[in-house]
């Protein structure tokens, strides 16, 4: 381990909880608890159990990344992107290892104590038990495995449907008992201000993936391509929640989300200026504000609605 390399081994799991990243997961339950309250149905303790559940599924699949990635040698030395405890050598994949199965089991507790208190069907608690068990192997299988769909390009429609559709609706459907079209349009918008996020960070990992082999949907469309598609999912996105505004809402408020467009629309031109990996290092933190700005305006909006 090079002195550079130095660091404790509390900063390391740190590093590898990726807790900067924790909050996109969260703001999926919140934006989904704001439909049940706006629509008459919120129940504090159903958010707050499924808030814990995505946290714990969020930390998994951080861990799993890491360990995922040391294991077929994909960060190096030359990646831009910051190297982990486990590419460190601090964290040894056994510790790893049993810090993965002690976030499953956690996942397992908390998802099963949401589904106790929330579902009141039988067969709701048998959709959301396969669902979470679902999560749970898409965590994993990101970068694990002989065949991680994260190294095939298809992570991106991975984070649309548990970071979207199954968080925002999943979390409006436990707390209602019932199924809303009109949460389809901002848990597309949320899935993909998540989905901007992943491709920022994987246009910043470009050269080092290809040389690893990893396929990301970046490294598959190339770094014009792909920041064509990065101001495509971001202008969807707010498409997705100006048209839910028009149909549904009637108060001022509700459009306080188009606070966080100007900041949305100068990320993309900063994205569209520099096509060099080095450029995508700041601006994935940028993402991250953005993306929790506009998902936390447009909750605030419905709650005021």
């Amino acid at each position: 381990m090079s002195a550079q390399h130095s660091i404790s081994r509390t900063q390391a799991w740190l590093e590898s909880l990726r807790p900067k990243t924790l909050p996109l997961g969260l703001i999926a339950i919140v934006t989904g608890s704001a439909l049940a309250y706006w629509t008459g149905h919120f129940e504090l303790p159903i958010a707050l159990l499924a808030i814990l559940t995505a946290g714990t599924l969020q930390i998994l699949s951080n861990l799993a990344n890491d360990y995922g990635d040391a294991v077929k040698g994909t960060d190096t030395e030359e990646r831009l992107g910051p190297l982990r405890g486990m590419q460190k050598g601090v964290i040894t994949p056994a510790q790893m290892k049993k810090a993965l199965i002690i976030n499953v089991i956690i996942s397992c507790i908390s998802g099963i104590a949401l589904i106790i208190v929330a579902c009141k069907k039988p067969e709701d608690a048998i959709g959301f038990l396969v669902m979470g068990l679902l999560a749970i192997v898409a965590a994993i299988t990101y970068t694990v495995g002989k065949r991680p769909y994260g190294y095939m390009g298809l992570g991106d429609i991975s984070v649309l449907i548990f970071f979207g559709w199954l968080s925002v609706i999943g979390t409006y459907y436990l707390q209602a008992n019932a199924f809303n079209i009109v949460t389809l349009l901002p848990a597309t918008a949320c899935g993909l201000l998540s989905v901007a996020v992943l491709n920022i960070n994987n246009m910043r990992d470009l050269e080092n993936d290809i040389q690893a082999g990893k396929n990301t949907l970046a490294v598959r469309l190339g770094a014009s391509g792909s920041r064509i598609y990065h101001t495509c999912v971001i202008a969807i996105a707010i498409i997705c929640l100006i048209a839910f505004t028009l149909i549904y809402m009637h108060r001022w408020t509700a459009w306080l989300f188009l606070l966080a467009v100007p900041m949305l629309l100068l990320h993309i031109k900063r994205v569209n200026a520099d096509l060099s990996g080095e450029a995508m290092r700041p601006l994935l933190e940028h993402m991250v504000k953005a993306a929790l700005l506009t998902n936390i305006l447009f909750s605030l909006g419905l709650v005021l609605e």
